[in-house]
């Protein structure tokens, strides 16, 4: 349990940069801060995904509330305004937690009342509810709760609409509104003992990160009714795009509560950290069709191949959810086009994109690892198998944007205004690390899959193909080995691209020694560990550029522009920590203390799960310290290598 005290919750600033997440299993989410005012567009109490697991749509952006005790009336909401943060609800908390989900805890003159947030899985519903935890005196308390509605794609703001249908229905408990006719109905359940209209909009809610991210952060919210609670018992309000009924919240909450406490014990998490970490891994594990996808991030990505793939051991099979991998890797084989596995599945359409190198190339890994976790080699060999071999083949004979196998047996990639690598930045025309030619991580998965691909071909008695992976893979790694290693520097180059070589010291070259078939002449496996130790590892992740180099971007801030263009120029992405272990363990391997010495690795990460977003995990960081969390501030890929070595060093 993650738990903030009353000194930390009395500090606005302190509060307001802390965010809580909940998600729903099927793409929506609900999230604000512990303060309660919203820092980011992306913030509110139902994002429904109306077009599971995409489509998110912010509904119900957040619920005003006021304690009433007799003829005082008392905030309990926080919200920043220009120059302004009002009210000051922050100033009668006195504690937060996760327990398992969002929890707050009131002081009003000696009357404590706790606030309870949750979302019901596999439903686009959020429950809220209130409660009377100890009184003071005789004053009946009431509770009057004013929802303000959004309407609106998540990704923009709203303003104030002449078009905005500002009616709405009560019918049994249950008020109703459609401000839009292409938009879902929001349903609101509720116990109130009255409803009274008001009708009114609120303007210029001022939303501090959309500000320092260079967009658009002033949004105005409608206002349409006060919902009026005796607090005689639990005050329910039950957001929805489904009507639903007051009734059933606590059915709803104890199921909700069992369900993560499986998840807990299921994935055998036995220490606080891996505990939270479980639950954080099930936040991104979304229904897609029949099957199963990853959110790639919280709030903006959808789910994305690369990410997926990456993400898969960590989030499935360190949590003993074996049957979540199998899923997903039948519902992306089912994408497969042109020997390519789609980079992501827009939010807008339902189209893939395929621009991606390494995608396909992570697949080989994900499935490797599924099946050596849980000996299912009858599934890889009749459900993938043959859609393996069909991936090799298209890229030895040439795919999309010039992937194809060169004359030395490395696989080139690229062409003019295209990003296909993990460093995918580009402004307009401009890739700001287009990489094309032969990037270091591309020949070190490539190699990984030839030989994936021979040990299957082995289990599958097919001897001509075993024979041809084998020779494949053994040319691959005599010209990488020929090709890549940067003598001056010790470490590999980034890309080769015939005479051209980029010296850039980067993270990609961990990849040549940590994926479990390494492409690495041994004797050089430790100096380039040593090189990414010294110039790239922080406390959370690995830089994507060395300080020493002149393009180097400390911090990871301003405009689009500026933060797109020092995206993969040293800010620290912490995913990389995964490959950094295990690069580390096979070089150290002799080391008596290793065990020791990855866990302070790992120790040094894990305070971050209570610095931005609670119980998760950022995108991001800035390259200097003290690498300020930056980014999306939940990502798949991130929670997913940080549970998957703590998992491995136990």
């Amino acid at each position: 349990m993650i738990e903030l005290n009353k000194d930390f919750c009395g500090d606005f600033y302190a509060t307001a940069s802390r965010e809580w997440l909940e998600t729903n299993g099927i793409g929506g989410y609900a999230s604000s801060t512990v303060a309660g005012a919203h820092s980011r567009r992306y913030h509110g109490l139902l994002i429904a995904a109306t077009r599971p697991p995409l489509g998110r749509m912010v509904l119900l952006s957040k619920l005003e509330e006021t304690l009433v005790l007799g003829d005082e009336r008392y905030e309990l909401s926080s919200n920043r305004y220009p120059g302004a943060v009002q009210p000051e609800g922050f100033k009668y908390l006195t504690g937060f937690r996760l327990d398992p989900f969002p929890v707050w805890t009131f002081d009003v003159n000696g009357f404590v009342i706790e606030k309870t947030i949750f979302m019901v899985h596999g439903e686009n519903t959020t429950v809220c509810q209130w409660e009377i935890k100890k009184r003071s005196g005789r004053k009946r308390p009431m509770l009057d709760v004013r929802p303000m509605l959004a309407f609106r794609d998540h990704h923009h703001l709203r303003h104030e609409d002449p078009g905005f249908d500002t009616k709405y229905t009560v019918d049994e408990n249950v008020i109703s509104f459609t401000p839009y006719s292409e938009m879902p109905t929001l349903y609101l359940a509720n116990n109130s003992a009255s409803i009274e209209p008001s009708g009114d909009w609120y303007h210029n809610f001022d939303y501090e990160i959309e500000r320092e991210r260079g967009f658009d952060f002033l949004e105005d919210l409608f206002q349409p009714a006060v919902l009026k609670f005796e607090l005689s018992g639990p005050a329910v309000i039950i957001a929805s795009t489904t009507p639903q009924t007051v009734a059933n919240a606590p059915a709803l909450k104890k199921a909700e509560v069992k369900r993560r406490a499986m998840l807990v014990a299921r994935g055998k998490a036995k220490d606080k950290v891996s505990r939270q970490l479980v639950l954080a891994a099930d936040q991104f594990i979304v229904n897609r069709g029949d099957g199963k996808t990853v959110i790639a991030g919280y709030p903006w990505f959808s789910d994305w191949g690369r990410d997926t793939m990456i993400a898969l051991s960590g989030l499935t099979l360190a949590t003993n959810r074996p049957e979540i991998a199998k899923s997903i890797l039948t519902e992306f084989s089912k994408h497969i086009s042109e020997g390519m596995l789609p980079n992501r599945f827009p939010d807008a359409g339902d189209v893939p994109e395929y621009n991606t190198v390494d995608a396909t190339l992570w697949f080989f890994e994900a499935i490797r690892a599924y099946a050596e976790t849980t000996g299912d080699y009858d599934f890889v060999r009749e459900t993938l198998y043959a859609k393996l071999i069909d991936i090799i083949d298209w890229h030895v004979r040439g795919t999309r944007y010039q992937i194809r196998v060169d004359s030395d047996g490395l696989l080139y990639s690229g062409e003019p205004g295209v990003q296909l690598t993990w460093m995918d930045a580009k402004i307009g025309d401009w890739v700001v690390t287009p990489r094309t030619g032969k990037a270091v991580e591309i020949q070190a998965l490539w190699y990984n899959a030839l030989c994936i691909m021979r040990d299957l071909a082995a289990r599958s008695g097919d001897a001509d193909r075993r024979s041809r992976y084998f020779e494949m893979a053994e040319i691959a790694q005599d010209s990488f080995n020929g090709q890549f290693w940067n003598e001056s520097g010790q470490c590999l180059y980034d890309v080769v691209n015939g005479s051209g070589k980029d010296a850039a010291v980067r993270p990609n070259q961990i990849f040549a020694v940590s994926l479990p078939h390494s492409i690495l002449d041994p004797a050089r496996a430790r100096a380039v560990v040593n090189k990414v130790e010294a110039e790239l590892l922080t406390p959370v992740g690995l830089r994507s550029l060395s300080p020493h180099d002149p393009q180097y971007a400390p911090v990871y801030i301003g405009s689009p522009l500026q933060r797109d263009g020092s995206y993969h120029q040293g800010t620290v992405w912490g995913w990389l920590i995964g490959p950094f272990v295990d690069a580390y363990k096979k070089v150290h391997a002799a080391d008596k203390d290793l065990k020791k010495q990855v866990a302070q690795i790992i120790d040094r990460f894990e305070s971050h799960i209570s610095d931005a977003t609670l119980g998760q995990v950022s995108e991001i960081f800035d390259g200097d310290e003290p690498n300020h969390p930056r980014g999306a501030p939940a990502q798949a890929w991130s929670v997913a290598e940080l549970l998957r070595i703590k998992k491995a060093n136990k």
